[in-house]
């Protein structure tokens, strides 16, 4: 079995405005094909929050539909990395996926989102020379227990301000 996992291809459209970078979707998210899987992640709950419409209840391809609306999109800091299991202290062999490129290929793009410390430390660098504002988010993964919910939703709100 390859230790070897694979990021999802980038979910923007042309309109994108605000990016949300994942570090690399765990086990559960590449099993099932979708960003966020895991039952306990609070991504979905957090997003809802920001963008004052319900997602919890819905279908994937409906949770994609209404961030796209919202003119959200959704990527990962690591193209590919070498890791047991989902966490991401556990990578290793990192390659991180070509930001700048997309970036330049959205021309509304306002901010870059980091949720987590390894997405951040991964995908900022590569946006330094760019003219975005990036946000620190706490980490949406159940690993990430130092915060409340309520302490990472009042992080994540900061969002709300990319979408007017």
């Amino acid at each position: 079995m390859s230790l070897r996992k694979t990021s999802f291809p980038p979910i923007v459209a042309d309109d994108t405005r605000l990016l949300i970078l994942g570090s690399l979707p765990g086990e559960k998210s590449l099993a099932a094909g979708e960003y966020y899987a895991h039952p306990q992640n609070r991504f979905w709950h957090l997003m809802e929050r920001v963008i004052t419409q319900p997602l919890v209840s819905l279908s994937y391809g409906d949770r994609i539909n209404t961030l796209l609306r919202h003119k959200i999109g959704l990527w990962d800091a690591v193209q590919s990395a070498e890791r047991q299991g989902s966490l991401d202290t556990a990578m290793r062999a990192i390659e991180a996926t070509d930001l700048p490129s997309l970036v330049s290929r959205l021309p509304d793009l306002q901010a870059v989102a980091f949720n987590g410390r390894k997405s951040e430390a991964i995908g900022r660098p590569q946006l330094d020379e760019m003219p975005l504002e990036t946000i620190a988010l706490p980490s949406s993964s159940p690993a990430h227990t130092a915060m409340t919910f309520d302490q990472k939703a009042g992080e994540w709100d900061k969002l709300q301000q990319f979408l007017r």
